[in-house]
């Protein structure tokens, strides 16, 4: 069982590519920014090699930097799922003590293969995503 994360990543004329990082359950988040940075830097020179955009098991697509509200991301086979990241945008929220202020909102959209996962495995999931984005050093420890 390997976790081969890819994120997609633009080309710099145009296209795509999905950047994968072999067994990322196993490495620290800080090895995997640094390969990724890495890679990113090698899309942009033109000089990826194709054993860094195979094998991929789940895809990250973030939209974001580009000021998408929301979308949905394509499984590309053999992934299991994709996530979708969208911009954040301030947004009324009610608070913990029940009044109104302004919070940071995102929108994800998680798709998976119902042949690997569910529904329900894919809504806890999303769960403890978002407790990770709520309290990132749980990230840490």
């Amino acid at each position: 069982k390997r976790i081969n994360i890819a994120i997609a990543v633009a080309l710099p004329n145009n296209g795509l590519v999905n950047v994968v990082s072999p067994d990322a359950d196993q490495k620290p988040l800080s090895e995997m920014a640094q390969y990724h940075k890495d890679m990113f830097a090698s899309v942009r020179d033109g000089k990826i090699k194709p054993e860094h955009i195979q094998g991929g098991t789940f895809l990250v697509s973030n939209l974001g930097p580009y000021d998408v509200e929301s979308f949905g991301s394509i499984i590309d086979p053999p992934q299991s799922g994709a996530l979708a990241v969208s911009s954040s945008r301030k947004a009324p929220v009610v608070k913990e003590d029940g009044t109104l202020g302004v919070g940071t909102r995102m929108k994800v959209t998680l798709s998976i293969d119902h042949r690997v996962s569910d529904g329900a495995e894919g809504a806890a999931w999303l769960q403890t995503f978002r407790g990770f984005l709520e309290n990132p050093m749980r990230l840490l420890v």
